[in-house]
């Protein structure tokens, strides 16, 4: 009778300086299951400019449990690893980033929850060795993108957990060529098991997240889990133009009766005129979200394009 196999997904660019010590590191950890399970170590690499992939080419070649997937170019730190666990043929699929953030020890709690019978077991930081403004930042952000959800998301999940086959199931049935894990994860429900950690800096390299990413994915977190931005903006129309009657009888009342001693000047109609061009361009922006967010939904694209894959 064959053993369950756990596959080991961990998503890569340019981390030349990583890649093979975390595999070893991976290789290692695992090995007390080796009469228990078998296991794959997946690697999806998001088309790396260094030599990432023929680092991890020269594993394949006498490891044959490790797996090699080549994007034939960048599609982003979003749709990567959501297409990787699609493609782990695991029983259980464990999701860890490629920079050592996610500590290797994470592993052996993830999969006792799993033998305990969750069918998902999250990592969930809870501290952070960075630069303190940017992690408070994000916590704000998770709390903030919690009470806007129609769907109550996980604060600081980063997506890094295990997840069972059935899981993995329902994922493949997700028709959006730009998916949101994170709140998917917290849509499908389930019980869930929670490993909390602190999260290490990187071991080697820089970070690939910049703020152009981190903004990618905040929007795309409000657009495909909230409302509240564009009910908000209809509010403050409603809002804004109830004051702006008030502001303009009351001017006109002091007019009239202080005729000749009230000067209305143009400071108010300057202000008032930048304040609500500024209030429009703001919501106008928030619906540009939601319209290029329908966009992409409806061109169905692929969500990744695999240039090649070994050992599979």
């Amino acid at each position: 009778m064959s053993k369950p196999l756990i596959s080991i997904l961990t998503p890569a660019y340019n981390e030349s300086e990583n890649i093979q010590q975390l595999i070893i590191e991976i290789s290692s950890e695992i090995l007390i299951y080796k009469d228990k399970y078998d296991f794959e170590i997946i690697v999806i690499d998001n088309c790396s400019t260094d030599n990432t992939v023929q680092l991890v080419k020269e594993i394949c070649t006498t490891d044959k449990q490790v797996k090699l997937i080549v994007n034939s170019r960048n599609f982003g730190h979003i749709k990567s690893p959501f297409y990787g666990l699609l493609q782990a043929n695991g029983d259980s699929v464990i999701l860890m980033a490629s920079d050592f953030q996610d500590p290797i020890h994470l592993i052996h709690q993830h999969i006792q929850n799993w033998e305990n019978g969750f069918l998902m077991s999250l990592a969930i930081k809870n501290n952070a060795e960075e630069n303190w403004l940017f992690y408070n930042i994000r916590k704000l952000f998770y709390k903030t993108l919690s009470r806007l959800s129609d769907t109550k998301l996980i604060e600081n999940f980063t997506g890094s957990g295990l997840y069972d086959r059935k899981i993995i199931e329902i994922l493949k049935k997700v028709d959006d060529p730009y998916p949101y894990f994170r709140g998917i994860v917290s849509e499908i429900g389930f019980e869930k098991a929670i490993v909390f950690f602190n999260q290490p800096t990187r071991k080697r390299g820089f970070t690939k997240n910049n703020f152009y990413t981190l903004y990618d994915i905040g929007m795309l977190g409000i657009t495909s889990y909230s409302k509240i931005p564009l009910r908000l903006a209809t509010m403050l129309g409603f809002i804004m133009s109830g004051l702006s009657l008030i502001v303009a009888i009351i001017y006109l009342c002091m007019k009239l009766t202080l005729w000749n001693n009230f000067p209305a000047g143009n400071a108010p109609t300057v202000i008032g005129l930048f304040f609500f061009a500024s209030v429009q361009l703001l919501f106008i922006g928030i619906l540009g979200e939601y319209i290029g967010s329908i966009h992409t939904l409806v061109q169905k694209r692929p969500i990744v394009i695999e240039k090649e894959r070994i050992n599979f």
